[in-house]
């Protein structure tokens, strides 16, 4: 009778061990999803590895890509991940960073809505330790933004620009061609390293009379349009258009920065008659790829898009995150361009191309970043 009460109590203790273990299993566990909900609190021993990844926004193709390639090679490192999207609400991202400093991130990697509304979360940020990597967007007015990972914005107009020089054939002294110029989000930093890549091309013809812009609009604060918003986009092209080329005027080149204005542009120029033999299409520059853009360079509608490979992007900075967490300087690049006005950002930069017609495949197919059907022309 000793024996089977003794047998009994041992496994009572098992049970109530296993049981013990179950619950400091599920203790440790951390959100990592993209909801804004805040996640889970860590454990001492996960916090030291948990990374904030805060993005803008769900409503563009870019970021959702961005967010989801952020995480996994996060995770396929290690960490835990706690990425946000904020709706393109800048006091929804500043809640959600300071949930991220109060959850003990050790690292916020942060594509800002608003790149000059973060001072104070980042105070507190650099209050607790914590290291903080612009992504994409340089945050403004803050001594304490560590680094900068992003593609070279600067480039990206250059090459935009560029695309449009070499179909006109401005370099061999072709002209005079009509052309509008677009921006990008006055609150986005990027926009102007975007718009002044581009006028370092387009400015000298547009002087010599090479190129023509009938609108006189070239400002960047008459040409741009907040939030990239493509009904915004859509809206100031009908103007144009009705202002500018009654009568059969030839618009021969437009100036898009992204592919969310690019598609408004598009919707205008198909609904005031573009994409005929006798009104074609005018040369129509992007950024992004996003799949409908590529669709749109498949049916003509769109010459060409910057393609940014956030893969690359998102590997730079998991090892910017891997050095800072071993107490190394994140490897950067650059050293001298980007001031956010309180210092210069050690930044990377990564190295942007361009995608049209004639090499969507090899660049977006074949490399993986899009199957056949994401992109098929409708």
């Amino acid at each position: 009778m000793k024996k089977v009460l003794a047998i009994l109590l041992v496994g009572v203790m098992v049970f109530a061990l296993a049981a013990c273990g179950s619950n400091n299993a599920a203790s440790t566990s951390t959100a990592s999803s993209g909801s804004t909900a805040p996640a889970a609190s860590a454990t001492s021993s996960s916090g030291d590895k948990l990374i904030g990844v805060a993005m803008p926004t769900q409503s563009l193709q870019r970021w959702n890509q961005d967010g989801a390639n952020m995480k996994k090679q996060l995770e396929d490192k290690g960490y835990k991940v706690d990425l946000q999207y904020a709706n393109d609400d800048v006091n929804t991202q500043v809640q959600q960073l300071e949930n991220m400093v109060t959850k003990g991130c050790k690292v916020l990697v942060i594509a800002a809505i608003d790149g000059s509304a973060l001072t104070n979360v980042l105070n507190d940020a650099h209050n607790a330790g914590i290291k903080v990597i612009a992504y994409d967007r340089l945050i403004m007015n803050s001594e304490y933004v560590d680094y900068y990972a992003t593609f070279d914005n600067f480039k990206v107009g250059v090459i935009q620009g560029q695309y449009i020089e070499d179909k006109l054939g401005l370099k061999d002294g072709k002209g005079p061609f009509n052309i509008e110029l677009f921006g990008g989000s006055p609150d986005d930093n990027n926009a102007t390293f975007f718009n002044k890549g581009a006028m370092s091309i387009l400015q000298p013809y547009i002087d010599s009379g090479k190129l023509v812009v009938p609108s006189k609009q070239t400002e960047f604060t008459k040409i741009a349009i907040q939030s990239w918003n493509s009904a915004k986009a859509q809206a100031r092209m009908d103007n144009l258009i009705t202002a500018n080329y009654a009568g059969g005027k030839k618009l021969d080149a437009i100036l898009s920065p992204n592919d969310s204005i690019a598609i408004g542009i598009i919707a205008s120029l198909k609904n005031t008659g573009y994409g005929t033999s006798a009104k074609p299409y005018p040369i129509l520059t992007g950024q992004d790829c996003d799949k409908p853009n590529v669709a749109a360079l498949i049916n003509g509608q769109q010459s060409m898009s910057i393609f940014k490979d956030t893969r690359t992007l998102a590997s730079k900075v998991v090892e910017m995150v891997d050095a800072l967490l071993q107490g190394k300087d994140a490897p950067v690049n650059n050293t001298e361009t980007y001031n956010n006005g309180k210092k210069v950002v050690p930044s990377f930069l990564c190295d942007p191309v361009f995608a049209d017609k004639s090499n969507y495949k090899k660049l977006l197919i074949d490399s993986g970043y899009y199957k056949e059907s994401d992109i098929a022309a409708k």
